[in-house]
């Protein structure tokens, strides 16, 4: 695991030892308390003693003072260092990178609409469902679109405020493949609030990275004005431009060529890098117009574009003259 301890384990241990402890010190109390009660129990034959405190007087020294000074020593050290050891438990919580082996998954989650909204590192984005990598630490970046919310996964131990213009971290790890946990919103956010819930996915690693690379996936086709594919496209080249390539190291420029289509279609899957794109689609032969189109690569898309048959205006217009043609000789 690439994290020594999840929020949950972490809060477990808080819980357990919290309990432990006031049940130990409650046993005690209590015991103690009986013991005494029993000890100087009413049974009509006390001593007359005048060296014996009356009710409200504070003890003087003696045993019993040093009995209370005991106590209030031992009940110190306790508090204190439970103090301490809760505090640095949840140092952990806060700031948990010191334990990972490896970089978490990073996640921005916005509250919007009554709806959750994900995007991943890559460019990705989804609704309502979030899917993350098995026992792998997540880390997410909370903020809204609208009003208040907050994001929170009850069985995860996860909770972070959704605030418009600001953002919360915080991180997570879900231990077991298969599994779902639900999203809630614990900010009464408006009519639909109870309404704004969502899942968590947790899948392998394998099936995590092979889902994430599938998401920037598009196939784009070029047909005919019959709608039909275009086979024979003739030389062109096909360029997708990211429009924020200057935010990133990698060149996220890609082109291809006639070769890569088949039957009038391409398949890009090897996209680093999701966002709007800059399409541009050129033809050598000039009676095929440019193609120029911005292109959102978020999820599994399929775009199709109709371009001109070449020649199609001289042939339509010398069929136009045949028709005249032979209408006129008909006519004649």
């Amino acid at each position: 695991m690439q994290v020594a301890r999840t929020r949950v384990d972490i809060f477990e241990s808080i819980f357990l030892v919290f309990l432990g402890l006031g049940t130990l010190v409650g046993v005690v109390v209590i015991a103690y308390t009986l013991y005494n009660a029993y000890k100087y129990r009413d049974n009509d034959d006390a001593k007359a003693d005048d060296s014996l405190p009356t009710v409200g007087e504070l003890p003087t020294g003696g045993t019993g003072g040093k009995k209370l000074f005991l106590s209030f020593g031992i009940s110190a050290i306790i508090v204190i260092s439970l103090v301490m050891w809760t505090y640095g438990m949840l140092l952990v919580v806060e700031d948990p990178s010191d334990d990972f082996e490896e970089d978490p998954v990073e996640i921005e989650v916005v509250g919007e609409g009554f709806a959750w909204h994900f995007e991943y590192e890559n460019g990705a984005e989804g609704t309502s469902t979030m899917r993350v990598p098995a026992d792998y630490p997540v880390e997410i970046r909370t903020t809204s679109g609208d009003v208040w919310h907050s994001f929170g996964v009850s069985d995860l131990r996860v909770k972070a405020d959704a605030i418009p213009g600001e953002y919360d971290e915080t991180w997570f790890v879900a231990p077991e493949a298969g599994q779902q946990h639900e999203i809630k919103c614990y900010e009464l956010c408006g009519d639909f609030h109870s309404g704004m819930t969502g899942t968590v996915e947790v899948m392998e690693q394998e099936e995590f990275d092979q889902w994430l690379a599938e998401q920037l996936y598009v196939d784009i086709t070029l047909e005919n004005a019959d709608e039909e594919p275009l086979n024979e496209t003739g030389a062109l080249e096909l360029e997708l431009v990211h429009q924020n390539n200057d935010e990133y190291e990698e060149d996220l420029t890609y082109t291809y060529t006639e070769d890569d289509f088949e039957n009038g279609s391409i398949s890009i899957q090897d996209l680093e890098q999701g966002g709007e794109y800059n399409l541009t689609i050129e033809f050598e032969d000039e009676e095929y117009e440019t193609i120029e189109e911005t292109l959102d690569v978020t999820s599994p898309a399929s775009e199709t574009y109709t371009v001109e048959e070449p020649n199609a205006d001289a042939e339509g217009d010398e069929n136009g003259t045949n028709n005249e043609t032979d209408d006129g000789g008909e006519d004649s």
